[in-house]
């Protein structure tokens, strides 16, 4: 049997040992652990988890621990029957019920209150719980795999997090390695984005010149993977030319790897502004509405790419307000 990987992608000695251990730990039930840093790519090992189970027919149910209030998030486990509090108008299925057979997946489980995390233990322990207001106890077949961005040993040594929940979960744990201590593969990425975003843009697939390469191999990528994905999808965007140089990298990633920030080459006298032409649309084979929207599309990115991300100083940099910048990037899909 293939194993899937779920579209991770990497030939690093660090990753291959991740999924040497994954391949093992999946065909049990066995209560997992996932721990990494923000944009390692945590939920798609859990989902590579699930889909070499023996519960890859029954539903894999995620949850975000830090993204719903604490005081909702019992009912979103657990479901609450009706009348359980105000607004409380029917009763309502928990993610624990929704994922009978199959896989519950706590994302971010350190930001869990220490109320709820008792719940939680008693889950594991006794494969049962009560919906909110109710009184009658429900019984679950679900493995849970949970996920967190914090050192839950230090989070226990502080008091946050209940030691007896951190060993119960910690059954199988898994490290993801930060994209910084998998070597060759930030190229091997940096490609297959590079690849997929010009494929989307119905455009020729981007290269790397070889000082640019050198340097992104050697930049630290604080965001992981998924600051090596945004970066390519604004290099598909904002290169000029056919291949990625010195000159297109931010100087944050230059300074970071020892690089003097080099002046940017001075257009010529005689290349001023040209409006756009009737031709230009033909070239593109785009109507009016297409090609003002590819042009609205790339000053927005190159706005947002200059001031790194923050929306207000961009607002101030294209001249509009705040509120209709939002409006745009929502419009494009690009928030």
């Amino acid at each position: 049997m293939t194993f899937d990987t779920c579209g991770i992608i990497g030939k690093s000695s660090a990753l291959q040992e991740v999924f040497r251990i994954l391949a093992k730990v999946a065909p049990s039930d066995s209560t997992v652990l996932v721990t990494g840093e923000s944009g390692t790519g945590k939920e798609l090992l859990v989902r590579a988890l699930h889909r070499n189970s023996t519960r890859v027919d029954k539903p894999f149910v995620p949850i975000n621990c830090g993204a719903i209030p604490r005081e909702l998030l019992e009912s979103e486990l657990f479901g609450h029957e009706k009348g359980a509090f105000t607004h409380a108008i029917r009763t309502k299925i928990g993610r624990f019920e929704m994922a009978h057979g199959g896989t519950v997946f706590l994302d971010e489980i350190g930001e869990m209150d220490l109320s709820l995390q008792v719940k939680i233990l008693r889950v594991l322990q006794e494969r049962e719980f009560e919906r909110v207001g109710g009184g009658k106890t429900i019984k679950t077949d679900v493995r849970v795999v949970a996920a967190t961005n914090r050192d839950l040993e230090e989070e226990v040594r502080k008091g946050s997090f209940r030691e007896d929940l951190f060993y119960r979960l910690n059954v199988i744990p898994i490290a993801l390695p930060p994209l910084r201590d998998r070597g060759e593969d930030v190229l091997v990425l940096a490609r297959h984005f590079l690849k997929h975003f010009c494929a989307n843009r119905r455009q020729c697939v981007l290269e790397m010149a070889d000082d640019a390469r050198d340097i992104l191999a050697r930049y630290s990528w604080p965001g992981n993977v998924r600051e090596l994905e945004n970066f390519m999808e604004r290099m598909s965007i904002l290169c000029d030319a056919d291949r990625i140089g010195i000159f297109d990298l931010p100087d944050k990633i230059l300074r970071e790897t020892g690089i003097e920030v080099p002046k940017r080459p001075v257009p010529a006298v005689d290349a001023g502004f040209r409006w756009p032409e009737l031709q230009d649309l033909r070239d593109q084979q785009l109507g009016l509405k297409e090609f003002l929207d590819q042009v609205e599309e790339r000053l927005l990115s190159e706005a947002l790419g200059e001031v790194d991300g923050v929306k207000n100083k961009a607002a101030e940099v294209l001249g509009i307000k705040r509120t209709t910048l939002i409006e745009k990037l929502k419009k494009k899909n690009m928030l």
